[in-house]
């Protein structure tokens, strides 16, 4: 189609309100190019859905961003989100094990616990952050409990993790030549881990024993850890993180859903769901095209760089009635927010569960806020969206 609609994803100004582009796109070119970063885009559900299922073109293993892709960088074993069947099927397995709903929800008095941690000093401070305040600690201690991080170096290690995502403003990551995901800074937890086993992941993946990609079963080796824990650490803390942002943003500007979530907790699993729905902390993710196929008509070919707008596909009147509007009584059903296929997050029961006891805990103590605007700033990062800062004042 002809059309002048132009989508960038390090634009500072679209991303700071990315859909009426993507409604644009979806109405009008469905099947996107963008000739400055040579990278093609779908943007309806349908199309994102079966590009997300179909493993055999759209292929992880090259990254999950256009920069990465471009690049080439081989990465180390145990970047599940960047590798393909069989070595993807083997290693996810073995995360399986320790992400279970069932483990996640046994993790609820913690994450409550830290929660009100986080909260209770400000009651009656008439102000907080959504992002200071409470998204970027809670999902740091939850992961560094899970990892058996020290409580005294979570947060270099959430912020060392953070620094490796950021970007300067309309620009895109620059890859570092020794790879994208390094675990250098857990060597040292790691190493002690070996000669003192405790009750957590790392212990768990140093002696968990799997059946590898070509048959052998074997412990991971060292550096596969490191690249585990690298990779468990980031997705853990930077998409729950945005998540609570989020959650504090949309909810300030439907004060009416807010308070009928306030009134009825029960609720807030479904305003979870639609929020993670109607602001995706992660709006897109690219894949190599690993052989020629057909998309709305038209021949992507081998080679080309294919980015699913999942922040669009979210709100496709098609898919979801009305998709621009938010609505914690809609019935979403699945979202494409974790994915879909074999790449489905292995994390979303544990940001489901963080993302409700956060909104259960914050309703209880402040029904009301507002957002102080002179003080919200969205994150510098073209791979995940959401707030740095999202400052509210409470009655």
């Amino acid at each position: 189609m002809t059309t002048d609609v132009y989508y960038d994803p390090y634009d500072v100004d679209i991303n700071a309100d990315p859909y009426p582009v993507f409604r644009r796109l979806r109405e009008e070119a469905p099947l996107y190019y963008n000739e400055p970063h040579e990278f093609f885009a779908v943007s309806r559900w349908d199309d994102v859905e079966r590009g997300f299922a179909n493993r055999e073109t759209f292929i992880s293993g090259r990254g999950g961003i256009i920069e990465l892709i471009r690049a080439n960088i081989a990465m180390p074993p145990g970047v599940l989100i960047f590798e393909d069947p069989p070595m993807h099927t083997a290693h996810r397995g073995l995360l399986s094990r320790v992400f279970t709903p069932k483990k996640m929800n046994a993790l609820e008095p913690e994450v409550r616990a830290l929660c009100a941690r986080s909260l209770d000093p400000l009651i009656g401070a008439g102000r907080f952050d959504f992002v200071a305040d409470l998204g970027a600690q809670m999902p740091m201690r939850v992961i560094g409990m899970l990892l058996g991080i020290p409580e005294d170096d979570q947060e270099a290690i959430r912020d060392g993790v953070d620094a490796s995502l950021r970007t300067k403003p309309g620009q895109p990551m620059k890859p570092r030549a020794e790879g994208f995901v390094t675990g250098d800074a857990f060597a040292e937890y790691i190493d002690w881990r070996a000669d003192h086993p405790s009750d957590d992941l790392m212990t768990e993946m140093l002696t968990a024993e799997f059946e590898d990609e070509t048959g052998t079963t074997r412990r991971l080796t060292r550096e596969e850890i490191l690249t585990y824990v690298q990779v468990v650490a980031g997705a853990g803390n930077e998409t729950t993180t945005r998540l609570i942002g989020w959650a504090g943003k949309v909810l300030a500007e439907h004060p009416d859903q807010r308070r009928e979530l306030a009134e009825n907790p029960a609720l807030i699993p479904n305003a979870i769901e639609e929020l993670l729905r109607f602001e995706p902390p992660a709006p897109h993710v690219a894949r190599y095209v690993a052989r020629d196929v057909g998309v709305q008509g038209q021949t992507i070919p081998e080679g080309s760089i294919m980015v699913f707008l999942t922040g669009s596909a979210n709100r496709d009147d098609r898919h979801y009635p009305d998709g621009d509007r938010f609505d914690i009584n809609r019935k979403v059903g699945q979202h494409l927010t974790f994915g879909y296929g074999i790449h489905y997050c292995l994390g979303a029961a544990l940001a489901r569960l963080e993302g409700r006891i956060a909104l259960e805990e914050v309703l209880k103590r402040f029904p009301e806020w507002d957002v102080d605007w002179s003080g919200a700033k969205l994150s510098p990062t073209s791979t995940v969206r959401g707030w740095e800062t999202l400052p509210v004042v409470t009655p």
